[in-house]
């Protein structure tokens, strides 16, 4: 079954294209689950999202197309993850959080934080299809076969991006780093 097959099966209610569905877009959602909500939950919690990224999918298919999926997949999913965090966040006092953290690990933190700022807005600057390459690769480990093949594109094509999108991202940090 192909994408669009799927998806114009699951608008028309058909139950076997969200079983194709999410089997081939779980490890994606659950990536970007992980990623919002860090090692604070456990798997189950990110399952239970993901579940709830899905449920969100057969209940609105009829407002997708095949070209916005995979983003409104994404964007789904980090709204979810986020959820979990606001329902996890009523439970845990800041002040505990706080008094758990020695003045040398907060400030390792906060670099963090900063370099981790800088290096998403030098990738949220690249242009859209060498970004959403240089984040299949680097941040869904997709080999690059596999992302030239996902894009129609010649992995010649995905390499020189990647090449590019380093270039960009050094050229970008470099300054701030000196």
């Amino acid at each position: 079954m192909t994408e669009a097959a799927a998806l114009l099966r699951l608008q028309h209610g058909k139950e076997d294209a969200l079983a194709w569905l999410i089997d081939k877009y779980t490890p994606y959602v659950c990536t970007v689950i992980r990623y919002i909500i860090g090692g604070s939950m456990t798997e189950e919690d990110v399952e239970e999202a993901a579940s709830d990224v899905f449920l969100v999918l057969w209940e609105r298919a009829d407002q997708l197309s095949l070209a916005t999926l995979r983003p409104w997949l994404g964007g789904v999913a980090r709204n979810k993850a986020r959820q979990k965090l606001r329902e996890r966040g009523m439970t845990i006092s800041l002040d505990e959080d706080l008094l758990l953290t020695d003045e040398t690990d907060l400030e390792q933190r906060l670099e963090r934080a900063e370099r981790d700022r800088l290096v998403r807005e030098a990738v949220e600057a690249m242009e859209p299809t060498d970004r959403e390459i240089f984040l299949r690769y680097y941040y869904h480990c997709q080999p690059v076969a596999a992302i030239a093949a996902e894009l129609k594109t010649p992995a010649s094509t995905v390499k020189s991006r990647l090449r590019r999108g380093r270039e960009k991202l050094r050229a970008r940090l470099e300054p701030v780093q000196e």
